[in-house]
């Protein structure tokens, strides 16, 4: 099986090319091999290499490069994905990371099942770029949106991602800060790499697939948790009183069609990503946590 996976620089790309890498044959090109908003680049780069599979993975948004306008952000997301999506007779099939945000963030309710999906359309630029995609993909022959919830673990953006930016602000004698708290329906890294496996082995038989936990947590249980795991008695400040709308998904149709899946535990999890930021301190800058 040949897999070409883009955005093998990003959190999730570089996670899937560690652990894929071992069992298939996977190209990961950097922007300099393959410019993804290129279109006749990529139509070429697919043309000479039939891939069984692509991973999209490569993403635009707004959370390193704070500068990125609106128009950039949903023009970036929206060209690579139809660069590749008009050239699907040159491969297999295409998975493509959704995200809930294609729900309507001004609408989210909780425990969201694929079926929601349309009764809002997104303002902001990042859902409506996820919507334009999914839509797409709902009409297609061979692409599928695998829509994500909150996703976390090594690689990630320590500076804004909320369960690395507590450990690394324990680890740097910091208080552990929430803005407002919020139920997330979260998935550890790894069980995303096992989970895509799966769908490399099978053909799906829906389009669109909720791939999240399936349970909620919120982010004060989640920060007692790294307190525990780092023994620390640092603080924990809420900034807002109050809850935010929950982000959480309903994961039955993708567990139906897998079978049994066995998530990694809160603590077992949080714990591997405090021994790997332990390891990694030298990467953690204190002015940017």
């Amino acid at each position: 099986m040949k897999i070409l996976l883009t955005g093998s620089n990003g959190f999730i790309g570089r996670n899937l090319a560690e652990k894929l890498c071992v069992d298939y044959k996977v190209e990961a090109p950097g922007r300099m091999e393959l410019d993804l908003t290129d279109e006749q680049a990529v139509e070429t780069y697919l043309d000479r290499n039939n891939f069984d599979i692509i991973i999209h993975a490569a993403n635009a948004s707004n959370t390193r490069n704070a500068d990125i306008t609106r128009y950039r952000l949903l023009d970036g997301n929206l060209r690579m994905f139809f660069n590749l999506e008009r050239c699907s007779e040159l491969y297999g099939r295409m998975y493509y990371f959704g995200s809930g945000a294609e729900y309507d963030m001004r609408h989210y309710v909780p425990g969201m099942k694929e079926g929601y999906f349309g009764m809002h359309v997104p303002e902001d630029p990042y859902g409506l770029s996820k919507y334009a995609m999914a839509k797409t993909s709902e009409k297609s022959r061979n692409i599928y949106d695998l829509c994500l919830f909150g996703v976390y673990g090594k690689y990630e953006e320590y500076e804004r991602r909320f369960i690395s930016n507590a450990i690394c602000r324990v680890l740097t004698g910091r208080d552990i800060t929430i803005r407002k708290n919020v139920y997330f329906d979260y998935l550890w890294i790894d069980d995303l790499c096992e989970i895509m496996r799966w769908f490399l082995e099978h053909e799906p038989k829906r389009k669109r697939y909720n791939v999240c936990r399936g349970s909620k947590i919120d982010l004060y249980s989640l920060a007692k948790i790294v307190k525990k795991l780092l023994h620390a008695d640092c603080g924990i400040q809420v900034k807002e009183p109050g809850w935010k709308p929950e982000y959480s998904g309903n994961n039955q149709r993708l567990l139906q069609e897998m079978g049994s899946f066995i998530f990694t535990g809160y603590e077992e999890s949080i714990q591997r990503l405090c021994c790997y930021y332990k390891t990694n301190m030298h990467l953690i800058d204190v002015n940017r946590i």
